[in-house]
């Protein structure tokens, strides 16, 4: 062997060494074609997206993370609604009993208070009361309201909501037939009267009579007091609302509200400022003055001559 500062020299023969140089020259011309700027490029962007395929695994560790907790939250706190369901429905059986006893309580004591309210020394100790307009404030705020659920549905005189509602409108009805009565409406309840007149507006024809009749029977009581006479007169539309009931399907109805037209028309100075209006019911009250009902009869024919002597 050779010294290492010799050359040493590998024997290769020449049909290996033309193959390697063909070789050489072969990777020579076609290296650059494929080791190019795309390729370069593609490197890249598979070392990013390697990169990236990194940050996402870790983001789906946090995002899995807090997927865990969530659903421990979510456990907790359909356990704790449960809790809450129980002890709702524990309250819920609790308060069956007061719930079952307010209602027939509460239409008892308006039918009791109805009752002794006929009685005028009655009327003078609830007008004494500190919160008597509140409580007629909230008579006609109930009567609206049932009135306004009742829709297409009859009123049921007999179940608790409609003895309440007629013991109420029967409270008012007594009220004002005591001349004490009729000035604290007219005075400090206006808005219940007006509330009445709204309600006999909005019932259909023939539906809840009895109410009818009890809210035409408190009007005509009020009426009795001028200043009341002259502010009902003066309310847009009253007699054409008057007008529509002496059509109504119910004699009791009809009658009431001719007593009603008759005592607003009585005074001679509202009949000359309504005398147009009131023109337009005489063939209403003409054609009940032809009824078979005795009253409605007698009723309509003694409005009709005083309607025709006061014309004369």
């Amino acid at each position: 062997m050779s010294s290492s500062s010799e050359v040493e020299f590998v024997l290769v023969r020449r049909r290996d060494l033309e193959r390697l140089t063909t070789e050489v020259m072969q990777m020579r011309e076609f290296l650059p074609q494929i080791v190019n700027s795309e390729l370069v490029e593609s490197v890249q962007r598979l070392e990013s997206a390697e990169n990236a395929l990194g940050n996402k695994e870790q983001d789906c560790d946090h995002i899995r993370a807090r997927l865990e907790a969530s659903q421990g939250e979510c456990l907790r706190a359909k356990e704790e609604n449960l809790s809450l369901l129980v002890q709702l429905s524990t309250l819920r059986e609790q308060s069956v009993q007061p719930a079952d006893f307010c209602p027939p309580m509460g239409s008892f004591l308006c039918t009791l208070l109805w009752s002794v309210s006929n009685r005028e020394e009655t009327v003078k100790s609830i007008l004494g009361m500190d919160k008597c307009a509140e409580f007629f404030m909230l008579v006609s705020q109930t009567v609206s309201r049932f009135v306004d659920g009742l829709g297409d549905k009859p009123l049921d005189d007999d179940d608790e909501d409609g003895c309440y509602v007629l013991g109420l409108a029967g409270i008012v009805t007594n009220v004002a037939a005591v001349p004490c009565g009729r000035d604290f409406l007219i005075s400090s309840c206006r808005e219940l009267m007006e509330s009445w007149i709204h309600i006999l507006r909005k019932i259909r024809l023939g539906t809840c009579n009895r109410l009818r009749v009890l809210i035409l029977k408190s009007l005509y009581n009020v009426s009795i007091n001028q200043s009341a006479l002259q502010w009902m007169s003066q309310v847009t539309g009253f007699l054409c609302d008057v007008r529509r009931l002496l059509i109504d399907p119910d004699a009791e109805v009809c009658l009431h509200a001719l007593l009603l037209f008759q005592s607003v028309v009585v005074d001679p100075d509202v009949l000359r400022r309504l005398w147009g209006e009131v023109q337009e019911c005489l063939p209403s009250i003409m054609e009940l003055s032809l009824s078979a009902n005795t009253q409605l009869q007698r009723t309509a024919e003694e409005l009709l001559e005083e309607v025709r002597g006061a014309a004369d």
